[in-house]
């Protein structure tokens, strides 16, 4: 057993990783990494703000890398307090702002928003130093360059996915050629009006 597993067991801290995906994989659209088109009209139904509602509620570390940090610092703040915001979305802008964010990143010299900071290690890395300390999940939040590499690494123990009932015929994907062969567990699922789907997988050790 490798020392990021015993950690685990040692804190009981959980690293769970949440991405929106197309039929195909891909979790932008074939325009490129702003690309969303496929994925927004999913984005607001119900059974998308339950699932997000559903991971941040154990999760008390944000890992995010340097595109979604800056993103999210943008957004996520002006939704507290706006006028008919869905109390979900302002319940997921609050956590996010107040709690704990690790920002990878090689580049920027301040980490964006408040209760963050940098780290430029190795995602695996970072990742086996949160395991040894604290409680609650580490959550790595929409960050497919992240997600790629922990799941490298088989250091992701729960994948929060939501399908979209979509085929992009192009964009990156979560899923490349190379990743070490791994079993998941599904934990649960649920399948909203649109046809999209709420997945909980558990990684099988």
């Amino acid at each position: 057993m490798n020392a990021q597993h015993s950690a685990t067991e040692s804190t009981g801290r959980r690293v769970v990783a949440n991405l929106a995906l197309t039929l195909d994989g891909a979790y932008h659209g074939a325009g490129g990494p702003q690309d969303f088109a496929l994925i927004a009209p999913y984005a607001t139904t119900d059974v998308a703000r339950d699932h997000m509602t559903r991971f941040v509620s154990t999760a008390t570390t944000a890992v995010v890398g340097r595109v979604n940090a800056q993103g999210f610092h943008g957004f996520w703040p002006t939704v507290i307090g706006a006028e008919g915001v869905d109390p979900r979305d302002e319940a997921y802008a609050q956590w996010l702002v107040t709690t704990e964010k690790v920002v990878l990143s090689t580049t920027l010299t301040e980490a964006p928003g408040e209760n963050s900071h940098l780290a430029n290690g190795a995602a695996n890395d970072v990742i086996a130093e949160l395991r040894a300390t604290g409680a609650g999940d580490i959550l790595v939040n929409s960050s497919p360059t992240v997600i790629k590499q922990l799941l490298a690494a088989d250091a992701v123990d729960r994948l929060e996915l939501l399908v979209v009932p979509e085929i992009s015929g192009g964009g990156a994907r979560l899923f490349d050629e190379g990743l070490p062969a791994t079993n998941w567990t599904l934990a649960r699922h649920e399948v909203g009006e649109l046809g999209e789907m709420s997945l909980t997988y558990d990684r099988a050790r």
